[in-house]
């Protein structure tokens, strides 16, 4: 008795399996459209996996159905890379297909008398490949999450660093990010749960408003790379609640990825400096942290204000010297205009031109401290050109 025959079956059974598998993958090509339009190379790793799964039955047949369970040694034989090119369900159908032809030619690999039993085996057989399979796809889209979670924390910091390079661009075409435009990054404290359930809620939120995401966490700090914004406050609005306690804060929108680093220096800083601003809305744009940011140090930040305010108003005939008279006088509109000899009326004309040319309103509080920090910063450059051109 040939020990390679199910229960005293003959050579046969080993001989007709190469046949078997052959009308296998003429059913696929009969029934299955993704399987025409695999490459000829995928076409013919499908049928090595058909004809192992042949195999594996035969041999689990063989040593009797309860003696081992099924595993997933059939699809050892395809390269890895065939489970990017064939969805789970795509597999699901091979499996069906491929057990309906060996039931269907049952005959070619049993003894007659023995199809019966070997038709109920291959239903439980059927099932115990099924699962097999999805167990791989669960582990490969794991790996895959574990891989894309490492790129995607890669890129977050190659933004933060600034490295608009080669490998930016590499890894950011492989998280399908080269062409999304309107980026900015939003950052904050990381709250008191799993960095997976934090990134799995930003994601969810981010996916219903229609817009791609990258997270990374550094240190305590939760960053955000939002992209096909059109307001960016708005859109943190929305996600702050992912965030712990404390600010959050928007970077300023940028065209596309490669030009985020702006966006996330921006946000990190205003995140740093904003603890001098407690009454700060939440979330607040970088931008309306400009003095909060240049007093803790930050020269871009000076340069911005001086760029911004000090400058537009020296421009401006009147409205430097309004400006710094309206608040040194503690911000009266009768005193101002004796120092400058007009009218209180003009001094109130003049406040709001500077409203107009540099958006601060400097009868607000908040906006006249900012203004006052920015005229500082103003006059120090100015004082610094002056003794510079005069050393020379």
């Amino acid at each position: 008795m040939d020990s390679d025959a199910p229960h005293g079956s003959g050579e046969l059974t080993l001989r007709n399996v190469g046949a078997v598998a052959t009308f296998a993958a003429q059913g696929m090509e009969r029934e299955h459209q993704w399987y025409r339009e695999l490459s000829a190379q995928d076409r013919s790793w499908v049928g090595l996996v058909a004809q192992a799964g042949i195999h594996g039955f035969l041999a689990w047949y063989r040593q009797g159905e309860d003696s081992r369970p099924v595993t997933a040694d059939i699809f050892g034989t395809a390269p890895r890379e065939l489970a990017h090119t064939i969805t789970l369900r795509q597999t699901l159908d091979l499996v069906r297909t491929t057990i309906d032809v060996v039931e269907e030619h049952v005959d070619l690999l049993a003894l007659p008398g023995e199809e019966a039993r070997v038709r109920n085996s291959l239903l439980r057989y059927s099932r115990e490949v099924a699962f097999a399979a999805a167990q791989i796809y669960a582990a490969a889209a794991e790996s895959r999450g574990a891989w894309d979670a490492r790129l995607e924390s890669l890129v977050v910091h190659a933004v933060i660093r600034g490295e608009a390079d080669d490998t930016l661009q590499s890894r950011a075409a492989e998280l399908g990010w080269e062409q999304v435009p309107d980026v900015a990054v939003v950052v904050g404290v990381m709250p008191q749960r799993s960095s997976a359930e934090v990134a799995e809620g930003i994601r969810s939120a981010s996916a219903r408003e229609g817009l791609e995401v990258l997270i990374a966490v550094q240190g305590n700090r939760l960053i955000a790379v939002l992209g096909r914004l059109t307001d960016p406050l708005v859109t943190a609005a929305r996600l702050a609640s992912h965030f712990g306690t404390g600010p959050v804060v928007v970077g300023p929108l940028v065209p596309h990825l490669f030009a985020a680093g702006r966006s996330a220096r921006s946000a990190l800083s205003g995140l740093d400096a904003a603890p001098a601003w407690p009454e700060a809305p939440r979330p607040v744009a970088a931008d309306d942290l400009l003095a909060e940011r240049a007093l803790n140090g930050e020269g871009p930040a000076r340069r911005l204000l001086v760029d911004r305010v000090y400058r537009p108003l020296a421009q401006h005939g009147g409205l430097l010297e309004t400006a710094t008279t309206y608040l040194e006088s503690g911000a009266r509109l009768e005193a101002s205009g004796r120092a400058l000899f007009v009218h209180p009326n003009t001094v109130r004309y003049r406040l709001q031109r500077i409203a107009d040319v540099v958006d601060l309103d400097l009868t607000q509080p908040r906006d006249a401290w900012v203004a006052r920090i920015a005229l500082a910063y103003g006059r120090m450059a100015s004082g610094a050109q002056v003794t510079w051109r005069r050393t020379l």
